[in-house]
């Protein structure tokens, strides 16, 4: 659950400072799931942008209200009710779209957190701008004078989208899906030198970590458990794809 997708341009990965990462390289947020109806020529259900990840598992561990998340999978579409208490996670693409029936809260755990900040998450726009990367970087952004409103923009033209795929899986056209994937896959291939890097210094450093740890101590060398420390993370707020977003960022080393 991402901030705004960015496939047409990802910052360059910079070597990570300050506190470690959280557990495992992942990003956490608290996420509120939009309350606004979609257009009444569509659906008109209150929620989120419907998008896919290319490289990145989900969980969704829901703190309060309910709702549900709508997939679309090689298996067809399916609509996962969501309460207080549950957890749900879903694989790289898996076409999700998050429904809120009444004030659906929930944590958002991701996988290779910085990954779907450089555009690992792709909104699921009709296909004539997932063909066009200038078409589709002017649909996925947000406008800094009025975010509410171009995210509501974006939302709607992600859920038509959403709602031809869905129609066509229905129909029986299996053929939707691989070309989605197909599609996002264009939009992003520029960048999966970048995605490679990020990866290498986040998510695969802690497993490197690890490793080195777990190979000291069959050594008998416990050294690194004396820079045992406490940090302390720091929330931020952001439009997300799916709701308003608290996401959790490295702060300094508690007192």
């Amino acid at each position: 659950m991402s901030q705004q997708p960015q496939p047409t341009s990802p910052d360059a990965p910079t070597p990570p400072q300050g506190p470690p990462a959280l557990p495992g390289g992942i990003g956490l947020s608290r996420l509120r799931v939009y309350d606004w109806p979609a257009a009444p020529e569509s659906d008109g259900l209150c929620g989120g942008t419907p998008h896919l990840h290319l490289a990145c598992t989900e969980a969704y561990a829901v703190t309060g209200g309910s709702g549900a998340v709508q997939t679309l999978t090689p298996e067809g579409f399916s609509s996962t009710p969501l309460t207080e208490g549950d957890l749900l996670w879903f694989t790289p693409g898996t076409v999700h779209r998050l429904v809120n029936h009444d004030g659906l809260r929930m944590i958002v755990l991701m996988q290779n957190a910085g990954l779907p900040e450089a555009g690992d998450a792709v909104l699921t726009f009709p296909s004539d701008v997932l063909a066009d990367p200038a078409a589709y970087a002017r649909a996925a952004a947000l406008d800094p004078a009025d975010p509410e409103g171009s995210a509501r923009e974006r939302r709607e033209l992600a859920v038509s989208g959403f709602t031809e795929l869905r129609n066509r899986l229905e129909s029986g056209d299996t053929s939707a899906l691989t070309e989605l994937h197909a599609a996002a896959l264009r939009l992003v291939s520029g960048h999966l030198p970048a995605w490679r890097a990020r990866f290498e210094l986040g998510p695969a450093a802690e497993v490197a970590r690890t490793a080195a740890h777990l190979d000291a101590l069959a050594e008998g060398d416990p050294s690194h458990l004396a820079s045992a420390s406490v940090h302390r993370g720091g929330a931020s707020p952001a439009w997300g794809m799916c709701g308003r977003l608290d996401k959790y960022e490295r702060t300094e080393r508690a007192e």
